[in-house]
């Protein structure tokens, strides 16, 4: 598949990256030279200087030849133009695009972005996406990582297992003869740094991150048999009043959980109280312990840190932890902080990076990928994929399909049920899977689902 993805800055080379390790002929175009030195040195694509929406750079791009563009720019406007002039220009099948800014995603333009208007397939808004993985952790707090898949069915849950944790010291085998009716499949756990794929005969101990895939119905009861609270916070701290933390605001608002915010700009803080209804919003310092304790944040279930800084959000985080708020979730750019979450007391870190990563290969997958979550800054993959006909699981025991080792299947959405992934279950043509992956072995995965160059 050959790509062109404008853009070489962080999201770009991420994926450029993912694209290039699976053996795509990759494409970056950006008007920095030295960026372009950067990824053209450190990994398998072609690089040219330029500006993105231009078409002689596009050309220079070999466009005309290109499968799909991605556009990642940091320009709402260079992104919009690049995917109209490889539409006219270059009849360019597939067109993805980010775009920040809000005024251009309001329900009354939507009608923008159709084709015979401005031919943009996938419009990508990091702010509305990383909006969604912050409700998703609160609706988990004690979830560090969390993704819907099979419309909403199943979830892919990350979290740590407690001192008291009931399965500790145990294969996990034993689990699914301890609670036959779960329908919950632990597939992967962090031990040492390191993500590894779940296998029957692994043991999990004190301190693991663990990653499960579970029939949604049925993750509250999980967490719960891990030692894990499954309250959803209904008392939230929101500190940065911006974008993001408008939106969460707002959709706690509708949920009927009660959300602070704190704002340190005064015309931010009056212009984010006239958008939001039962918010309260302290125009203060989320670094201030005296405005902490006016948003009563010791009595808060979480805090989330959601400024333009990353060091602010995680002080921010820490403070309120100090000052007794059971649950931290903060906003970085950088993965930097993660190995230091444990020392800093912060329970989860949200990458608006990674989140669009992940989210814009979603939409690259060829074959019969619905949707893509990626674990851990892209070691590795949790997706859902349909078997078809032609595809080897098909007709087949799971225990007889030649999975890679670093793989495992989470679960299986058969005839309108929500199946657990035992060994003598049958993969039927038509079947929802839901496969976890290490990154390793991702288009080995892949291939018992593809047939031809589709995309969707």
């Amino acid at each position: 598949m050959r790509v062109i993805v404008c853009g070489a800055g962080q999201v770009g080379y991420q994926i450029a990256r993912h694209l290039a390790s699976e053996s795509n002929d990759v494409v970056v175009i950006d008007l920095s030279e030295s960026l372009i030195s950067k990824i053209s040195e450190t990994l398998d694509v072609r690089g040219v200087v330029g500006y993105a929406s231009h078409p002689d750079t596009l050309n220079l791009a070999d466009a005309r030849n290109a499968d799909m563009l991605i556009a990642a720019t940091h320009s709402d406007e260079v992104n919009m133009v690049a995917c109209q002039v490889a539409h006219t220009i270059f009849e360019v099948p597939r067109k993805i695009a980010r775009v920040r800014s809000q005024a251009y995603l309001q329900p009354q333009w939507s009608d923008m972005f159709r084709r015979d208007h401005m031919p943009i397939d996938v419009v990508i808004s990091p702010e509305i996406e990383v909006a969604r993985v912050v409700l998703r952790r609160l609706g988990s707090p004690s979830a560090f990582d969390s993704a819907p898949f099979l419309d909403g069915r199943a979830r892919v849950v990350g979290t740590r297992l407690p001192e008291d944790c009931p399965i500790t010291n145990t294969p996990l085998r034993q689990l699914t003869e301890l609670f036959p009716d779960l329908r919950a499949t632990i597939v992967a756990y962090v031990r040492g740094g390191t993500l590894r794929s779940a296998t029957g005969d692994d043991q999990l101990f004190t301190g693991d991150e663990v990653y499960f895939i579970a029939d949604e119905s049925h993750v509250d009861r999980t967490l719960r048999l891990i030692g894990q609270s499954a309250e959803s916070a209904a008392r939230v701290v929101l500190i940065g009043g911006g974008n993001i933390g408008v939106q969460v605001a707002g959709e706690l608002e509708r949920s009927g959980a009660r959300a602070k915010l704190i704002e340190l700009d005064r015309a931010r803080a009056e212009a984010a109280a006239e958008k939001l209804e039962r918010t309260i919003v302290i125009h203060g310092d989320g670094l201030d312990g005296e405005i902490l304790n006016e948003a009563n944040v010791a009595e808060a279930q979480a805090v989330v840190t959601l400024t333009q800084d990353d060091k602010v959000n995680v002080l921010c985080g820490a403070l309120a932890k100090e000052m007794g708020c059971p649950r931290a979730l903060a906003l970085t750019n950088s993965p930097a902080f993660a190995p230091l979450a444990g020392r800093l007391r912060i329970d989860a870190f949200v990458n608006p990076r990674a989140t669009t990563v992940s989210t814009i290969l979603r939409h690259v997958r060829r074959g019969r990928i619905r949707a893509l979550y990626s674990l851990r800054d892209g070691e590795g993959e949790v997706f859902e994929a349909q078997v078809l006909p032609t595809s080897p699981m098909a007709g087949r025991r799971l225990r007889d399909v030649e999975m890679p080792g670093g793989s495992m299947v989470g679960a299986v959405l058969s005839g309108g049920t929500l199946k657990r992934p035992q060994g003598d279950l049958t993969i039927e043509a038509g079947d929802m899977v839901v496969v976890f992956a290490l990154k390793r072995d991702v288009k080995k995965v892949e291939d018992l689902f593809r047939v031809s160059l589709e995309f969707f």
